[in-house]
């Protein structure tokens, strides 16, 4: 079954946010999201990692377009490249379903918590000489999220 990444968030959404839920109830807010960051962190590292292993591909514009292009399918995102070149991969997302979908559920937080936090831990997976940086989301209320990926 080929389902896509934004698909796969609303379906998560139905366990993780009254999990999520449950935890800050029982834990603490900060306790339980650190725990949930911890957990996701470590599984979103891996995904990056074995994404970059598979790929194969040392020009950073062609390989996280490539995976970001995963992550906008379906009409996810609405985006504007600003460089796309072998050292790195620079646009902005303007319209973004995820942070729709999760304000629409009233949980925008845990949208941050649960799918933009994921970013910076799938980059980590792309290996230490590339970095992401981003400093604003939609999912937060900004007019747009930065994504800005460079090699170092």
């Amino acid at each position: 079954m080929d389902v896509s990444v934004i698909q796969q968030a609303k379906i998560q959404a139905e366990v993780l946010v009254p999990l999520v839920k449950a935890m800050e109830a029982e834990l603490g807010e900060a306790r339980a999201n650190a725990l949930v960051r911890k957990a996701l962190g470590d599984t979103y590292r891996r995904y990056g990692e074995a994404f970059w292993r598979a790929k194969n591909e040392k020009n950073v514009g062609t390989a996280v377009a490539s995976a970001f292009a995963t992550y906008a399918r379906d009409d996810a995102l609405d985006y504007t490249i600003i460089e796309q070149s072998k050292d790195a991969f620079v646009f902005d997302v303007t319209r973004c379903r995820y942070a729709e979908f999760y304000r629409e559920l009233g949980e925008p937080e845990l949208g941050f918590l649960l799918v933009c936090s994921a970013d910076f831990d799938t980059a980590q997976g792309f290996g230490a000489d590339i970095k992401l940086t981003r400093t604003q989301t939609i999912m937060q209320g900004a007019s747009h999220c930065d994504f800005r990926y460079r090699r170092i």
